[in-house]
């Protein structure tokens, strides 16, 4: 829907975002069900129900349609995880935050395409960029917001971000095959949120509570 800033899309624009989420869309499908290398342009194409120059009128190949896939992929967790830290208290939006960030590793799509085969397409470096744009950026933010004034601590904050971001996604894929997955979930949680509740604590002797001013008698 426009913003009111915004003039209404045309017709034309309507159909152009329609036949990119398309091919999006198909993509994901087809990525997922047949692995990035085994697909090619015109599957995808078909499977969209475009024509080729379709494709290429919104995409220069299969990478950068990969690419585009990846960050819409990234967006959604990103809102998924904002929505879940919203929806607890001040002192669990982080924790809850992580809880809904597993259960979007743990899906299979996610899994295969953002934390398996995206680093290999688009490379390390791009993959952290869509990353920290999206879902790691929201843990990053939380954890260095309040070190403002130590460079240091920003950097050790946005260090054990990574880390973090880092544990849920491997203890996602180790999922995949466990004897008791929701067993083998509980228990990454409980490492996860210690880890966590170890940051925050430091946090909080970093930043001591100001004293209140003394009163003359």
């Amino acid at each position: 829907m426009p913003t009111a800033d915004a003039p209404p899309k045309s017709r034309r624009e309507e159909y152009a975002d329609a036949t990119r989420q398309a091919l999006i869309s198909a993509a994901a499908e087809l990525f997922a069900a047949e692995g990035y290398q085994q697909v090619g342009i015109e599957a995808i194409a078909r499977s969209a129900r475009v024509t080729r120059g379709a494709f290429y009128h919104h995409f220069a190949d299969k990478a950068e349609l990969f690419d585009a896939l990846i960050e819409s992929l990234q967006a959604s967790a990103a809102s998924r995880v904002k929505t879940a830290a919203a929806a607890a208290s001040k002192a669990k939006r982080i924790s809850a935050g992580i809880r809904e960030f597993l259960e979007v590793c743990s899906e299979p799509v996610y899994r295969q395409l953002v934390i398996e085969t995206a680093p290999a397409v688009l490379g390390a470096a791009r993959s952290r960029e869509i990353e920290e744009t999206h879902v790691y950026g929201l843990l990053i933010h939380s954890l260095t917001a309040s070190h403002a004034g130590s460079e240091k601590a920003r950097m050790n904050a946005y260090l054990a971000a990574r880390m973090i971001g880092s544990m849920v996604c491997e203890a996602a894929q180790l999922l995949d095959g466990a004897d008791d997955p929701a067993a083998l979930k509980a228990e990454a949680l409980k490492l996860v949120e210690r880890m966590v509740g170890t940051l925050t604590a430091e946090k909080s002797r970093a930043t001591p509570a100001r004293k209140s001013p003394r009163r003359l008698p």
